[in-house]
């Protein structure tokens, strides 16, 4: 097993480069496609610890069903961490750990700070 996670949209240029950069630093990771086996909201609280990111920093505004759940700049945390555990479709991509760490790859090269 890997010690690096990807959480990976395949169809998002930004995660296919993110997993590409990793590749070519000699990294394997663990790939979660997380819109077919979405985390649970333990599991999103959990990153967005290890990213240092408050839930409504990491949701994808622009999508369909943020405007769906009612979701606004105003909504809770609560609120939109439930929404991202509903429709994970909602995270932002791609996330990558490592142990109790945790970047944002927007854009890929932030993984590079993973790597040391």
């Amino acid at each position: 097993m890997s010690e690096y996670t990807i959480y990976h949209n395949p169809r998002c240029s930004k995660s296919r480069n993110t997993l590409s950069l990793l590749q070519e630093n000699g990294v394997q990771p663990e790939v979660v496609l997380y819109l077919e086996s979405a985390p649970d909201a333990l599991e999103i609280a959990a990153l967005l610890a290890k990213l240092g990111l408050s839930a409504s920093e990491l949701v994808r505004r622009g999508e369909q069903e943020y405007k769906d759940c009612g979701l606004s700049s105003d909504s809770s945390d609560e609120a939109v961490l439930t929404a991202m555990a509903q429709f994970p479709k909602l995270i932002e991509r791609p996330i990558v750990v490592r142990g109790d760490r945790a970047v944002l790859g927007r854009p890929p090269e932030n993984v590079l700070g993973l790597l040391d």
